[in-house]
């Protein structure tokens, strides 16, 4: 069984998948979005397709009433969830229990260089003074990860007079209305936004601390980044991300929407009373269970499952 390059979808992809399967002899299909779930599911039920299909689910919110069908289709082999949360909230609404499974999805470790956080690139251009420290996150400013709460870290954190810069590192629908409750908050000078950045490897290690607000979370992959940076993690219970830090061993974990826990969370690593070096070096435990290569081997026995199942 060897690996073909994804079709580019257009309207014709449905008929042209399913010759191109016919074609290739292709064993099975794995549909990473949910446009490629449709298409192939198009290809299945109006063309005769009858390669199996695989299909990732990466959101931790319920399927749609009217998209139900769309997952229970009996081509459907296997809905791999990226962690245990998004299959957790997918179980009712599956028939076949059986064709969900957990894969968690991992990261090149060797992406981000440690002696990058020594370059200070973040400081220079926004002229942050060395004895400040930096918290910050990097993620889409979309509603689910609740940057409104993030606001509200930041200003339980400068209610504590600790000498802080929060950066706030992309861009996305919610900005506009994230950046205007930060001068209703009265923290423009405390919250810097960046906008969308292409050199994350070279600034997240930076961070001082890497602060996750979100409300939900399929797993929280830029967690496993700041890992592999040794940063501090202070997140929400979100999703997937409990299956990612672990409270007091490998990060700091508060409910959702809960600024003052977060506040204090962060204030327990600004004072010294967390020991750092046992959550850093934990964090590098954690970090063998969240690789590329691991995430590639689980994928892989799933598909031989499936082939195995089907000859």
């Amino acid at each position: 069984m060897s690996a073909e390059k994804h079709l580019q979808l257009t309207l014709y992809s449905p008929k042209e998948l399913n010759q191109y399967a016919k074609k290739k002899k292709i064993d099975l299909i794995h549909a990473h979005d949910s446009h490629a779930h449709s298409f192939a599911l198009i290809a299945a039920s109006l063309f005769g397709n009858v390669t199996p299909i695989v299909v990732s689910r990466r959101v931790d919110f319920k399927i749609n009433r009217s998209s139900i069908k769309k997952y229970n289709h009996k081509k459907i082999k296997k809905i791999i969830c990226v962690s245990n949360a998004i299959k957790e909230v997918l179980y009712p609404d599956i028939g076949d229990k059986s064709i969900l499974t957990t894969v968690h999805s991992g990261i090149d470790l060797n992406k981000f260089s440690f002696n990058q956080n020594n370059n200070q690139k973040l400081r220079k251009e926004y002229q942050i003074p060395s004895n400040v420290k930096i918290i910050g996150n990097v993620a889409a400013i979309a509603p689910h990860k609740d940057y409104y709460t993030f606001i509200n870290t930041a200003e339980e954190i400068v209610k504590r007079n600790l000498n802080v810069k929060f950066f706030i590192i992309g861009t996305g629908p919610l900005e506009e209305k994230i950046k205007q409750y930060c001068i209703q908050k009265k923290l423009s000078n405390h919250i810097i936004f960046t906008g969308f950045r292409t050199d994350i490897q070279e600034i997240l290690p930076e961070l001082d601390i890497f602060l996750m607000t979100s409300e939900t979370e399929g797993l929280g992959t830029s967690i496993i980044d700041a890992f592999a940076c040794q940063l501090p993690v202070v997140a929400t219970r979100a999703g997937g991300i409990p299956e990612i830090v672990q409270h007091e061993k490998n990060g700091l974990l508060a409910d959702i929407k809960d600024a003052n826990e977060l506040a204090n969370q962060i204030e327990r690593i600004l004072n010294g009373s967390i020991d750092l070096d046992k959550i850093i070096n934990e964090q590098q435990k954690t970090l063998q269970k969240f690789t590329k290569s691991v995430t590639a081997h689980k994928t892989l026995l799933e598909y031989l499952a499936i082939t195995k199942e089907k000859s």
